[in-house]
């Protein structure tokens, strides 16, 4: 920090002058730390976006932040404060409320007489927040501090507040906080019902595997029609190849995002995020990564402390409230320290295309205002590792690129992805953000919005991700995929006449497609293989019950399901990117069985642990050669 910026933001008494001080872009080229040119580059940026120029200086690596605030200081004649050395005492927190303190990104300081001196990195927005207030508050002032450190002591006087806040956002009607197999059945009644079950499979055993056949069955005529009608929605539309890069015009200034980012034991992740983040293309001054952890996730932040963030990086730390460690908790209390229109979030290992948030912005931009949410496509960066992560990749690239645009194509409600996704920031605090408890927050979030009356489009660009490569974190992390697609249809479903109002029929139906039959059809999976029985010229233990002439149809049907689904992956993974893994599909015969194992693991848990988040560790796949 410049000697002539250290004089001008010596402490000053409350009574402040009147007359007009030098701008900060002014102060910055007197003082010698930016050139003219630096300036007026920087001043015709912000015409085009909606920026302070002090945050466009830093963003664009011209000054440094210290400096900045202290001209801030200068210009409107306040106190400079380092509020990890000085901060506020634990009583402030009566002085605002913690919404507003949020929202402007303040926090009350110190007393002074009768006037609160509140830190902030905006002073221009002093009258703004007055006129929030009730007529009675007192009169302010500001001090200036870094904005880090506001956002650190707003958690400490409002955190837990806030934290326990996070966890109930959702309206209960919406949440699974409430729901059991206990409290949707009543524990009497379930353990009668079980007993039922168990009773008739002892007396008719082969009764009873008809029965499960008969399910396994109907749920795969459902999800077969559904990537069939998909599948012909697809072909015959094609997505446009891009979006038109945004045109900034003085009339629409181009808005802030803030892309949350949830840690949780990252160890290896950071530094490459950075890196990966680093290349994207939009203004990095109306750009905010937001780094979420947990205040009890040590781990983490070690390796937050020893990485040098960029500017528009900065760390949220939500409280430990002792009950619940979700990612979407965490982000329900970050969505409130954020300062962008657009909210995204990326996963921690992601690499989205550079020009992501470009696109974004212009496909909002045309969209009408029931566009409530954007979905990109997700993609592998390390497909070759292993025949695991091959086989995911092959999946990953059936369901984005084919059998998802089919499903939109269809008008059926889009269950989201946990990463690349973005929303209007407005619609996303009105419907209640994130269910803190469903361990598929995005697919939940998905039919929230639909049942709101909004709509969700997919865009034409990838995020690429690690594939999990190693089978026993494979299995966990899809168990909890499978867990909360149970919970999200559950819960849905309290009201199966206020879901189908809510959505209509046909779209009704694609949620029992898409969520109880696809579930099943994991659970279920070995029972279908007993098909394949004939060909090995073996009985089927349905002939007893119905009869050999059910037998070879079905048995049919269900190969007839296998070549679909072969045919669904070879196009897929024809384009240049993915053709080396052509000769990879038929193979995915043996790779969907890991699907059952964790359907019911997921089970399990569903009764016994239904909110645990069974974390998937990342940074163990090793990126291909060609890879973005």
């Amino acid at each position: 920090m410049s000697d002539p910026l250290l004089r001008l933001s010596a402490p000053r008494p409350v009574a402040r002058r009147n007359r007009p001080a030098l701008p900060v872009g002014r102060q910055l080229v007197n003082a010698g730390l930016i050139s003219q040119t630096a300036l007026l580059q920087a001043l015709a940026m912000q015409r085009r976006i909606d920026s302070p120029l002090g945050e466009i200086l830093v963003a664009e690596g011209h000054v440094a932040l210290d400096d900045v605030l202290s001209a801030l200081a200068v210009q409107y004649d306040a106190d400079r404060v380092v509020m990890d050395i000085d901060p506020p005492d634990p009583v402030m927190s009566k002085a605002l409320p913690a919404h507003l303190c949020q929202r402007f990104g303040v926090v009350p300081w110190r007393w002074i007489d009768n006037t609160l001196m509140v830190a902030t990195t905006r002073p221009d927005q002093m009258e703004a927040l007055a006129a929030a207030l009730p007529r009675t508050a007192p009169s302010m002032l500001p001090v200036i501090a870094d904005q880090d450190q506001i956002i650190a002591q707003t958690s400490a006087l409002h955190g837990a507040r806030l934290a326990r806040r996070a966890v109930t956002k959702l309206p209960a009607a919406f949440s699974c906080r409430t729901w059991s197999l206990g409290a949707a059945m009543g524990r009497a009644q379930a353990v009668l019902v079980a007993g039922v079950v168990f009773g008739l499979i002892a007396l008719y055993p082969a009764w009873a595997l008809t029965v499960l056949i008969a399910c396994a069955v109907l749920t795969l005529v459902m999800t077969t029609t559904l990537k069939a009608f998909a599948l012909g929605a697809r072909m015959t539309h094609q997505l446009p190849a891009r979006v038109e890069p945004l045109v900034l015009v003085p009339r629409g200034r181009a808005p802030k995002i803030s892309v949350m980012a949830p840690l949780f034991n990252e160890e290896r992740i950071a530094e490459a995020l950075i890196q990966r983040l680093s290349k994207l293309t939009y203004p990095k001054a109306l750009l905010e990564v937001v780094l979420v952890l947990e205040a009890k996730d040590e781990v983490t932040r070690a390796t937050l402390e020893r990485t040098d963030l960029p500017s528009w990086m900065r760390v949220i730390e939500v409280p430990d409230d002792g009950t619940l460690t979700t990612k979407p908790r965490a982000m329900n209390y970050a969505l409130d320290f954020c300062r962008g229109d657009i909210i995204g979030v990326w996963d921690a290992e992601d690499a989205p295309e550079p020009d992501q948030l470009e696109k974004v912005v212009a496909q909002f931009a045309k969209a009408g205002p029931k566009v409530a949410c954007l979905q990109g496509i997700l993609d592998y960066y390390n497909p070759r590792q292993n025949w695991l992560s091959r086989c995911f990749t092959i999946e990953y690239a059936s369901w984005w690129r084919l059998v998802l645009p089919g499903v939109s194509r269809l008008g059926l409600v889009l269950p989201l992805g946990g990463t690349t996704v973005f929303f209007r920031r407005s619609i996303l605090e009105d419907i209640g953000g994130w269910d803190a408890h469903n361990v598929t927050e995005d697919a939940d979030l998905g039919i929230r919005l639909a049942r709101h009356g909004f709509t969700t489009e997919l865009i034409p660009t990838a995020t690429y991700e690690e594939a999990n490569c190693r089978a026993w974190p494979w299995v966990k992390q899809r168990s909890r995929w499978i867990k909360g697609y149970l919970i999200t249809y559950f819960v849905h479903m309290r009201s199966p006449r206020g879901l189908m109002r809510d959505l209509g029929f046909w779209r009704f139906m694609g949620i029992q497609a898409m969520f109880l039959a696809t579930v099943i059809q994991f659970a279920t999976l070995p029972v279908l293989w007993s098909f394949s029985l004939p060909v090995f010229g073996l009985p089927h233990p349905v002939v007893e019950t119905l009869g050999p002439v059910v037998v070879w149809p079905v048995a049919v049907f269900f190969f007839g399901t296998e070549v679909l689904n072969i045919v669904i992956g070879m196009l897929a993974v024809s384009g240049r990117r993915h053709r080396h893994l052509l000769a990879w599909v038929p193979k995915l015969v043996f790779y969907f069985p890991l699907g059952a194992l964790a359907s019911y693991k997921a089970l399990y848990e569903l009764a016994i642990k239904p909110f645990y988040w069974d974390k998937t560790q990342h940074g163990h796949g090793k990126a291909d050669s060609d890879a973005p």
